[in-house]
Order: C-alpha cells, then sequence, then structure tokens
C-alpha cells in the first residue's frame, strides 16, 4: 500500500506539491496539472526543471493523470490529440520511472442511448492506447469517470473484454454523481459499493473522493473520506482485507474543484484543504483495521 494523489489541488507550482507531499509524510504524487498545464503538455525546459525538484525534494512521480481519451475528447472526432498525448506522455514517464498512465473512454454521446454509444470504435482505439503503452513497458488504467466506462459497471465489464491487458482506476466518488445508464430511465445514480464490486478483481490503483448528490439543487456535494455515500472506508477495508498492495491517491476536489476554473479558493485554503483531506483519510486507514500497514509505509519499511 502507499498513498499519493492529485496534489494539484493543493497548488498549481511543482514547489508547493512537492511541500504539501512531504508534511504528509508521503513520497508519491500523481501529476495531473503543474502551472495550469498537464504534465504531458509542459513544455521540455518546464518539464526538466519539474524532474529537478522532484529529484530534491525526494518526491515521485507515481502515475501520469493524463487527459487522455477523456471526458472532453469525443469517439465521433478524430483520434489525434489522444494518441499525441500518449506519444508525449510515453518518454516522459520513462525519464521519471512512472509506471501508470490514467486514460479514459471517450465522453458520452450525448441524446444517444448506452447501446448506441460507438463502443465498438471506443474498444477499437483503447486496443491501440493499451498497445502503445504496454509496449513501453507501461500500464494505463481506465477510470470510472464521464465516459463510456463510467456508464456502469456493465459497461466496464464488456470494455475490459473487448481491451485485453487494461486495467482499472477505480474513483470511489464518481458512481456517487453518475447515472446509472444500466438501468432503464429514469437513471438513478450508481451505487459505489455495487461498482466496486462488480470491478473488483481488474483495479489496479485506486482514486479516492466521496460526496454525495443534492437532488434539490441538481449539483455534486464534496465530502471528506468516509463523510458521504462512496462506501470509502467499506471499499478501502475490503481491498486491504483482500491482499491490495497498491495506491490509495486523494482527489478531494472540495477547495478546488479542478474541472471547473469558476470554483477556487485562496491559496492558503487550498493547500490546507489538501493537507487535512490525506490526514483523514490516514485516520480512515486506521479505522478499518490497517494501521499498522500504515505506520510501515510512513516509516518507508
Amino acid at each position: 500500500m502507499y498513498l499519493t494523489g492529485f496534489a494539484d489541488e493543493a497548488a498549481a507550482s511543482i514547489d508547493a506539491q512537492i511541500r504539501a507531499t512531504r508534511e504528509l509524510g508521503w513520497r508519491w504524487i500523481e501529476s495531473r496539472g503543474i502551472e495550469g498545464k498537464n504534465i504531458t503538455d509542459i513544455d521540455d525546459a518546464a518539464f526538466d526543471a519539474v524532474c529537478e525538484k522532484l529529484a530534491t525534494g525526494g518526491v515521485g512521480i507515481n502515475c501520469f493523470g493524463s487527459a487522455i481519451a477523456n471526458w472532453g475528447k469525443k469517439i465521433d472526432e478524430p483520434f489525434d490529440s489522444s494518441l499525441a498525448e500518449a506519444r508525449r506522455a510515453i518518454p516522459r514517464m520513462q525519464r521519471l520511472g512512472t509506471k501508470l498512465v490514467r486514460i479514459m473512454s471517450f465522453a458520452v454521446l450525448p441524446g444517444r442511448g448506452p447501446d448506441d454509444q460507438m463502443a465498438e470504435e471506443r474498444f477499437r482505439r483503447l486496443r491501440e492506447l493499451q498497445r502503445l503503452f504496454s509496449d513501453a513497458g507501461l500500464t494505463p488504467v481506465h477510470e470510472n469517470c464521464m465516459n463510456y466506462g463510467g456508464m456502469g459497471w456493465p459497461f466496464t465489464l464488456r470494455m475490459l473484454e473487448n481491451v485485453p491487458g487494461l486495467k482499472l482506476v477505480f474513483d470511489t466518488g464518481n458512481p456517487v454523481f453518475s447515472d446509472d445508464r444500466a438501468t432503464p430511465e429514469p437513471h438513478p445514480k450508481q451505487s459505489a459499493w455495487e461498482f466496486y464490486r462488480h470491478v473488483r478483481e481488474h483495479i489496479a490503483y485506486v482514486h479516492i473522493k466521496d460526496g454525495r448528490w443534492d437532488e434539490g439543487t441538481g449539483k455534486s456535494v464534496f465530502t471528506f473520506p468516509g463523510e458521504g455515500v462512496g462506501d470509502v472506508a467499506r471499499i478501502v477495508k475490503d481491498l486491504l482485507d483482500t491482499g491490495y498492495d497498491g495506491g490509495f491517491s486523494m482527489e478531494p476536489h472540495l477547495a478546488v474543484v479542478y474541472h471547473d476554473a469558476s470554483i477556487t479558493a485562496p491559496d492558503q485554503i487550498r493547500y490546507a484543504n489538501y493537507v487535512e483531506y490525506g490526514r483523514r483519510f490516514m485516520k480512515l486507514v486506521r479505522s478499518v483495521g490497517y494501521g499498522a500497514r500504515l505506520d510501515a509505509y510512513l516509516a518507508g519499511r
């Protein structure tokens, strides 16, 4: 077990991201944004500087939180941008010794049913991405987000059947805010536990997010881990009980909601929020009976 997180939710600069990680006693960052740009998109000079600062700070990048095939990419548009992102990511991952890269399965086509989502084209593209990364000795992990696989666990399983070798990063919070497209309309929100239970054997990595859906406002309400309806404690305990030894990556979405540039917070609150989120997750790990394992990780054993 190891702990990491989207440290761009603590700060935009790599210096402050490293500082927050060290304050928690952790050694890893899941890198997504640096000064507002994805790690695959910063220029070479900026990337060189990031590498130097990470080495000096004693912090590594365990996963690239890329935008490859994400909710901003449409399946009925050319594949070029996602392929280009993958080809930029590979040498950078190799330089940093990073083995995991987060990918998705393209945005859901609006106004079309779950069986009319160009699934075969999605699978074809994902197979190509899977080959690109695996040939380079790297592991792409698919996140259940606003994409084909995120429409419900049956869609994730169908995707895995059609993309051999693909693994999952399971996000505990995303089901809470996502319609269950495997059920008749009006679609209820998904159950995190049900989704997890069906895909557990394919999980290589975990995002920690929690919250609830406010029916009155039709908006997501994010919470600290264990305080929402994402079954975070139950899922974490079950993972550890069944031998999971991978990463838990924090994605708070509290002081800063990454996908909405209009929602911001003062820098100090943003930083403190991320650190507090990590501390509360460590408390949750202790509460489900794995304090000794956490202590061993923090001690570097």
